[in-house]
């Protein structure tokens, strides 16, 4: 769920209705593992363990740093606690950071309260299961049928005081920091958090495993994140690094579960640079024969890879997609442009803290900067153009526009890309042309465009 905070679906009521209709859920899908010691009997919606420890149906909550924040975890806490199952609150944490604390701890689900990039008016609820992965489609739609129902009764919605369990994002912050026991003893590094769910996670991380750090973007006030700053304006990390000489810099969004970086000398290093560099080490490691990412992902990364022998495997638009095709395939990475990494090894989704350990441990032991361990990354010019319609036609139909697309891809041959599809949320048509030549790349999407516009538009 994602919207205005306070307005519908993010509403007392209807977040209220969440908590209950995810409370119904838990009683169904009762948390069943613990990191206490002791034989493990499940009892209906309770685990207990050993003669005495008993643990009943718990959900922990995190949020980001929104003003809305607060109070939507409380009347999600008060719609749990109204069907008698109990919340935790871990306070402020990251997305990946409650993926991990729900998987690794005695919790049936999580729930995040973030909206991720968007500006502090906006927030969301995220729902993670007992593995730390989003639920499935069927599970969502049996949650969305109890909270209409639940609405349509009549609800009372009374918010649950919530007290920040402490532990809880210490504990994510040593199994990250656990990753990478070299540490990173005299590196200097900026830091970006965007004001938002890792502005004192990042700083913390770092500093534990010893390295000197710059932090901007770290002091929230409830309104100010992602505002000029984080992994969308990297004009401003971008600067610092420059005038501090530092090591390297990244940038975080606001829940933090994707990461940018800017090498020493300025140059931005985006989602497929940080495949590249993260595909080989795992690849020397014995570890990775193929990638999975998106089909937005550059050319330039799919021709890198195959000069060492590494397939690019390529899934619709969103994480979601990348995630089914690493488990389908057993592939260890995977990623999108926009910096969201999912390393299977340590993770079940994306964790741009994770994603920053990945990076300046490749930094770290290959004696390189990010500059010559990406040198060989050719970003080919690409270029997005959005057509409106009127009204949806299969692509094959489109006369014109085939013939527009044959002659782009006659010309580009194995040296470009052309990808034309149809939004799933916009009454849009989405051209996309890759080539090595920028004014025949938009020369081409143009032609594509128009010829579409033409006959939908």
């Amino acid at each position: 769920m994602r919207g205005v905070a306070g307005e519908y679906p993010l509403d007392a009521a209807t977040t209220f209705a969440v908590g209950m209709a995810l409370a119904n859920w838990v009683r169904d899908h009762p948390a069943a593992a613990s990191r206490e010691s002791g034989p493990e009997v499940v009892i209906g919606p309770e685990v207990v363990i050993g003669p005495e420890v008993v643990i009943g149906p718990e959900v922990v909550i995190g949020m980001d740093t929104r003003e809305s924040g607060p109070s939507i975890a409380g009347y999600v806490a008060g719609g749990l606690a109204s069907r008698g199952v109990k919340a935790r609150f871990a306070g402020l944490i990251t997305t990946p950071g409650i993926a991990h604390v729900t998987r690794t701890g005695p919790f049936a689900a999580g729930v995040m309260i973030s909206a991720s990039h968007n500006p502090y008016r906006d927030n969301g609820i995220k729902i993670i299961d007992h593995s730390g992965f989003k639920l499935p489609d069927d599970d969502e739609h049996a949650l969305e049928r109890d909270i209409f129902a639940f609405l349509e009764a009549g609800v009372h919605a009374e918010p649950t005081r919530l007290e920040v369990d402490e532990g809880l994002d210490s504990e994510y912050i040593e199994h990250l920091a656990a990753t990478l026991p070299a540490g990173l003893s005299g590196m200097r590094i900026v830091v970006d958090a965007a004001h938002g769910a890792a502005s004192f996670l990042a700083p913390a991380l770092f500093e534990r495993l010893g390295a000197e750090i710059e932090c901007i973007g770290c002091e929230p006030d409830g309104r100010n994140i992602n505002l000029n700053c984080g992994s969308l304006h990297l004009e401003g990390l971008r600067e610092r690094v420059l005038a501090t000489s530092a090591d390297i810099g990244v940038a975080f969004d606001g829940d933090a579960d994707r990461a940018l970086f800017v090498s020493h000398s300025g140059k931005i290093i985006d989602g497929d640079a940080v495949m590249l560099v993260t595909a080989l080490r795992l690849q020397a490691a014995g570890r990775l024969t193929e990638v999975i990412a998106t089909v937005m992902s550059n050319l330039g990364l799919e021709r890198a890879l195959r000069r060492h022998g590494i397939g690019l495997v390529r899934t619709p638009v969103g994480d979601k997609y990348v995630l089914q095709e690493m488990l389908r395939r057993k592939a260890p990475l995977g990623g999108e442009q926009s910096g969201h990494i999912i390393f299977r090894d340590y993770a079940t989704t994306g964790d741009g803290l994770l994603t920053a350990l990945r990076v300046f441990e490749a930094v770290r032991e290959s004696g390189q900067d990010l500059d010559a361990l990406t040198r060989e990354l050719e970003i080919y010019p690409q270029l997005l153009v959005n057509v409106r319609l009127k009204n949806k036609r299969p692509l094959e139909d489109l006369v014109a526009a085939n013939r527009e697309i044959r002659v782009a891809e006659a010309e580009f041959g194995d040296a470009g890309r052309i990808l034309v599809r149809f939004s799933g949320t916009e009454p849009l048509a989405r051209v996309m042309v890759e080539g090595p030549d920028s004014k025949r790349v938009e020369h081409f999407a143009n032609t594509i465009a128009a010829a579409i516009q033409a006959e939908l538009g």
